[in-house]
Parts: structure tokens; sequence; C-alpha cells
């Protein structure tokens, strides 16, 4: 008997390393990484039916149902390189997001997997935002403390002007953060119930989350 796929829910505050992780855990593992926000843009590319439903409630400023995202994510889940299940990253966003996909994964037969929870503190995901610095020429990133030009305030590569993004200014990170714990922040207690939360400290090196990620895994 071939064996259940392996669904992965990836949580974790924004700016807490989700997608650089969720990468690399797709090589490991050899799952898809479905990002929502690649989600949503595939289907408005193509111009898809659910894409068009979703881009009216957009337009007008409303939120997209959550019918027409789990059938986003569903019809992607269904396709065969997901076959042996995917990592899932922004997505679910709130307990009835979560609860429509357990009802849609159990109509099959299956049901998340494990669900990594990369911890970070906030204001370790301020510092890391805020100190975000642009090329405003060729969009090179760089951070006054991790990563910072050789020359303040110019580009290495061109001598650019480098500036700090609006959504990398310390209020607006604040409030994505706010938000984030509104809305988001009770999936952690959900998955905990169900047994498959597993925490891991967002507060280190990127080689060290990874590790951690790979125990939990076995790989």
């Amino acid at each position: 008997m071939p064996s259940k796929p392996t669904y992965i829910v990836l949580l974790g505050p924004p700016a807490s390393g989700k997608g650089t992780q969720a990468a690399r855990l797709c090589e490991e593992l050899e799952l898809p990484h479905i990002a929502s926000g690649d989600l949503f843009r595939e289907n408005f590319k193509h111009e898809t039916e659910l894409g068009a439903k979703a881009k009216a409630y957009i337009d007008r400023g409303a939120l997209v149902p959550d019918d027409i995202t789990i059938a986003m994510v569903m019809k992607r889940l269904g396709r065969p390189d997901c076959a042996q299940g995917a990592i899932l990253d922004g997505f679910p966003r709130t307990i009835p997001q979560a609860k429509a996909l357990d009802t849609a994964l159990a109509e099959q037969g299956f049901r998340v997997s494990i669900t990594p929870y990369i911890a970070v503190p906030d204001e370790v995901i301020i510092e890391r935002v805020s100190g975000r610095r642009v090329c405003r020429t060729c969009g090179e990133t760089y951070h006054v403390k991790y990563y910072p030009p050789q020359e303040a305030g110019l580009c290495d590569q061109d001598g650019g002007e480098l500036y700090q993004r609006d959504d990398d200014k310390p209020e607006t990170v604040r409030e994505r953060l706010k938000v984030y714990w509104e809305q988001t922040s009770p999936l952690i207690d959900y998955y905990r119930k169900q047994s498959t939360l597993v925490e891991i400290d967002g507060n280190q090196p990127i080689d060290a989350v990874t590790k951690d990620l790979r125990a939990v895994f076995g790989a």
C-alpha cells in the first residue's frame, strides 16, 4: 500500500523566515512549496474562474471568501506533483480556513501531517525588517546590521542610493504583527490540540533553523 501524502502547514509571523525554510524543505523532502500569494497570482495570470471570482472581491476592497481560497488550494493539491503531499505557506491564516482545509482533506481520507511553527520574538522581527535597505537603481537588498554596504547609504553594486521601503518601516511592521497575532496566531493552539504542532526556535542562524526542521522530519 502506498503511504499517505504528507501535508505540512508551516506557521510563523511575518519575516520569520518561512519562505526560506520552505524552499529548503522542498529540496529535502521533495515536496512542492505552495505559497498562498503565489497561488493567487497564478490564478490571476491564467485568468481562471477562481481567479476571476477572487479578483472581483479584491477589486472592491473586500476579503476573498474562504470557500474560494480553499478551492484554489485543493485544486493545486490535486496536481500530480502533490501526489506525495505539499508544504503550505501562508494558508491557512485563520481558524475557519484551517477547519475548511481539514474538512477538504478528510473527504479524501487525508489530514495535516505536521505543523512546524517558527517562533521569533516581535522585537527581533521588527529589527530584521526595519533594518532592510534597498538600492533605488538595481534593487539589491542590504541590512544595516546583518548585511551592511561597504559605504553607508550606497549600493556596493552601482553606488545607487539605499532607501527604506514603506513596508519595512517599524510602524508598518508593528501593524502587520498586530494583524498576525489577532488573526493567525490562534492556529498555534488549534494545531497544538491536534498534536501536529512542533515549535522551532527561529531566533537563531538560518542554517540552525534548517537543522532543527530537518530533525523534525528525520532528514
